[in-house]
């Protein structure tokens, strides 16, 4: 089994998607106007209206953390201000447009980037 993608629900795609691509620095695919991808090289997010999941309900998440691994947390210009967690990433966490917290870290400890291949 392989996790590759979470999908957020919401009302406005296009702010959504602005949103995402001006943070990660990525374009998205689009697929239709319900529905667009941004893709890594460990995942993707997608971003899907709310006629793509009858029954969900958008921006109403408020436990789950989407993570994105960056060269430089410290060089974002995105509300918030990083820190350094217990575990050895520089975490700034920040809620999107739907109010979805968005962690943007970058690993800072020698364990913290061996886990990523980057030591």
């Amino acid at each position: 089994m392989n996790l590759v993608s979470i999908r957020l629900i919401t009302d406005d795609v296009n702010r959504l998607v602005g949103f995402y691509e001006k943070a990660t620095g990525l374009t998205a695919h689009w697929f239709t106007e319900d529905f667009a991808e941004l893709n890594t090289a460990r995942g993707t997010l997608a971003i899907g209206s709310a006629r793509t999941a009858p029954g969900i309900t958008p921006a109403a998440n408020r436990s789950a953390i989407i993570e994105f691994l960056v060269d430089d947390v410290d060089a974002l210009e995105l509300p918030g201000r990083p820190n350094t967690m217990p575990w050895g990433n520089r975490s700034l966490l920040t809620p999107d447009p739907d109010g979805n917290v968005v962690n943007f870290f970058t690993p800072v400890t020698e364990v913290a980037k061996a886990k990523f291949g980057l030591s």
